[in-house]
């Protein structure tokens, strides 16, 4: 923030609802050297030996989060061969579900089907026979 020497403050008007001012801020002096440093802020100086150091743990510190972002993945290519391995399971056991019904259907259906048509030879077996009969009545009644 800069510093300002004078700062003039005027009534513009007053009225009921309030009051009206004006600031008029004069612009910055030029001799606030004092505030500011010229000169940068002196560092401390590092020895080899702590550039070093840092290094090593930066290193330490990037082959430890290589790792764990290499055993996230590995965890996450686990899950994934889990979840595909599960889905085909279960569409395994569908489809075995599927065909043992399908099946059972076909053999009821077969069944059905073989009693219907044993019913069908019965009847007309029955027939034959009730026309045999009366046909031999009437070749007897004929004799």
């Amino acid at each position: 923030m800069e510093n300002y020497n004078e700062i003039q403050v005027r009534e513009l008007n007053k009225s009921p609802l309030g009051q009206a001012f004006e600031v008029i801020l004069s612009p910055p002096a030029c001799d606030t050297k004092g505030d500011i440093p010229l000169s940068p802020v002196k560092r401390k100086t590092t020895s080899l030996s702590d550039i070093k150091k840092k290094l090593d743990a930066a290193e330490e510190k990037r082959k430890s989060q290589g790792a764990e972002v290499q055993k996230q993945l590995a965890e996450k290519r686990e899950h994934a061969k889990e979840v595909i391995q599960k889905a085909a399971d279960q569409s395994n056991n569908f489809s075995k579900m599927t065909e043992e019904k399908l099946n059972q259907k076909m053999e009821a259906y077969k069944e059905k089907h073989s009693a219907q048509m044993e019913a069908l030879t019965d009847k007309f077996r029955a027939r034959d026979k009730k026309i045999e009969e009366a046909k031999r009545r009437e070749s007897m009644k004929e004799r």
